[in-house]
């Protein structure tokens, strides 16, 4: 059996597939997150960024057609961990001062891990050429990086103190 030389166009597009599930997966994940947070802004904060997410997925559609193929995601077994940890803490500290601090906290991973992916897929959308394509993924991976700073700002505003 011969294997097939791989390149970076395609490391680029199962990257993008890995970013467009773990987006679908963010969008149905986040109204839960907002139902259980207890402070009013956290659940504004996991909202608007609902809204974004589905804007965000709109951006990876466009990417997607800009490099001739159709948007398809695979399985991203890092954020299903990362939503599974969320899920915990829901069913864990439901109901306890500690509920927001961990919503963040599990928040933050999923950012985190966006961040570094769309910064990946920018970098290499640029070395491919793909000049609007990085455009694009630049445009969410600001938006990862604002989600992000907000909700350092509110845990270390109110949210953490409330708990300790």
């Amino acid at each position: 059996m011969t294997t097939q030389a791989k390149d970076l166009n395609d490391l680029f597009l199962e990257t993008l597939k890995d970013i467009y599930f773990a987006e679908k997966q963010i969008l149905k994940a986040l109204p839960k997150m907002a139902k259980k947070a207890q402070s009013d802004e956290l659940r504004q904060a996991f909202e608007t960024h609902r809204e974004q997410t589905e804007g965000q997925i709109e951006r990876l559609d466009q990417v997607f057609e800009l490099i001739g193929k159709a948007p398809r995601g695979k399985t991203c077994d890092a954020i299903m961990g990362m939503l599974n940890e969320g899920k915990e803490i829901m069913e864990e500290f439901g109901g306890t001062e500690a509920l927001d601090p961990g919503l963040i906290a599990a928040a933050q991973a999923v950012e985190h891990y966006e961040i570094s992916r769309y910064g990946t897929l920018k970098k290499w959308a640029q070395e491919l050429g793909h000049r609007e394509a990085a455009r694009l993924l630049d445009a969410t991976l600001a938006e990862e990086k604002q989600t992000d700073t907000l909700l350092s700002k509110l845990a270390s505003n109110k949210i953490n103190l409330k708990a300790a």
